[in-house]
């Protein structure tokens, strides 16, 4: 009788044991904008960028503070995980002497085609740049105006624009 209890915990133990290490393997990642998705699992890396376009918004600097603004294509990837968002907007923020900024208050504007401003949208710190993502639903000219409030406590506002067809 004895033997029967000892044999039991083994054999359950051996059952079990895949069904831990699937559970264990199946990644939580974060998608754009920094949330884990739970069973969306969204490339990451090198997968990503071979499905995304980025698109360079330039750079300018104002009272010593260079931001660098890029525009990223997610729309399929966001519509495979039923999402709206068509693109991720980056903001690498830093000091002429080439310091990155990482801590601060950063937010977005967006004038559309049809030529109305959205309200403001805030930038999320990203381990070395601020991002949100987007809905760019119609073609034409867009504004983007960034504003900025970094650990000098002055404010900047930076203007970038993108044709989108």
């Amino acid at each position: 009788m004895k033997r029967n209890f000892l044999i039991l915990p083994v054999l359950l133990s051996l059952i079990l044991l895949p069904a831990g290490a699937m559970a264990a393997s199946h990644e939580h990642v974060a998608a754009p904008g920094g949330h884990a998705e739970a069973g969306h699992a969204m490339p990451m890396g090198h997968e990503m960028a071979e499905q995304t376009q980025m698109i360079s918004l330039g750079d300018q600097v104002v009272d010593g503070v260079k931001v660098e603004a890029q525009l990223n294509d997610i729309q399929a990837t966001m519509t495979q995980m039923g999402m709206k968002e068509t693109h991720h907007l980056m903001v690498m923020i830093q000091h002429t002497d080439g310091k990155t900024l990482e801590s601060g208050t950063v937010a977005l504007k967006i004038k559309g085609p049809d030529g109305v401003e959205s309200a403001a949208i805030p930038l999320t710190g990203m381990g070395g740049h601020f991002g949100a993502d987007i809905v760019l639903g119609a073609p034409g000219p867009y504004t983007f105006t960034i504003g900025t409030r970094l650990t000098d406590g002055k404010t900047r506002q930076f203007l970038f624009s993108h044709e989108l067809k």
